[in-house]
């Protein structure tokens, strides 16, 4: 089956330094870019993240610091893979939770902006838990009936999310071969970060989506408690949050 597309639909996967989507870094990028005739072309990119790779990580994905020490950075390598994902959706394994908020803030730190606005993402373990409850190993087995040889392989995991979207496609009817719907179907809340810190109402108005505001506009907040912005911006919040908590504030201030 080929996936109907109006634009190009690139799966990524990674392999990093750890969970924190602040602090950790990236070691591994696979880029997996389907053109809407059916083409693809893959591409993937060892990274010297500037940190240590805990021993805890090495033995998930088997990246090691002497693996990397004369890879690229991510800084040297921002612009490559920024041109590479231009124009393009966005598809993953957990990747709105994980791996797009990652690369986001590896971009920021590179000085280069990403943003949400114009790109529709599928992460194909929302469907997957939606339809079924796995991992991705397991769906890969379920859905393509073949055991995950290369399983936390940035470039295998990638392969195998790929081939799991277009089984999830061909066994459940429901499903829409298109990718706004698919975008759609992959998302618990209209987030308007990554990580769903800030989401839309549904009145179309951004709210603070956990803590003691939560359920509250951002407007709102920072019209009665003007501290809470300053808090938010010099805490452990992943830059993306930082930059929509800014467009907000300056959106606010001009009224």
């Amino acid at each position: 089956m080929n996936l109907q597309l109006n634009k190009p639909l690139v799966f990524i996967d990674l392999e990093t330094t750890g969970i924190n989507i602040v602090n950790d870094r990236i070691v591994e990028i696979s880029l997996l870019k389907i053109l809407p005739d059916g083409k693809e072309e893959i591409k993937t990119y060892r990274i010297n993240p500037g940190i240590p790779i805990p021993e805890a990580a090495s033995a998930i994905h088997g990246i090691r610091n002497e693996d990397v020490k004369d890879s690229p950075s991510f800084k040297e390598m921002a612009h490559i893979i920024s041109q590479y994902i231009e124009g393009c959706d966005l598809a993953g394994y957990n990747s709105n939770m994980f791996d797009i908020p990652i690369l986001a803030e590896e971009f920021l730190r590179a000085g280069l902006d990403f943003d949400k606005k114009n790109r529709r993402f599928i992460d194909v373990q929302v469907i997957f838990h939606k339809m079924e409850q796995r991992t991705l190993a397991a769906a890969f087995h379920f859905y393509c009936g073949k055991d995950h040889i290369n399983s936390h392989s940035a470039e295998g995991d990638t392969l195998a999310t790929y081939e799991v979207l277009k089984s999830q496609l061909e066994r459940y009817h429901n499903l829409q071969n298109d990718v706004k719907f698919l975008s759609d179907f992959s998302s618990y809340n209209e987030n308007v970060d990554f990580l769903g810190r800030i989401v839309m109402n549904n009145k179309g108005i951004e709210v603070f989506n956990f803590g003691k505001h939560k359920g509250v506009a951002v407007e709102e907040v920072f019209r009665k408690e003007p501290g809470y912005y300053s808090w938010m911006m010099n805490n452990e919040f992943p830059l993306y949050t930082k930059k929509i908590l800014t467009q907000i504030k300056l959106r606010e201030l001009s009224k």
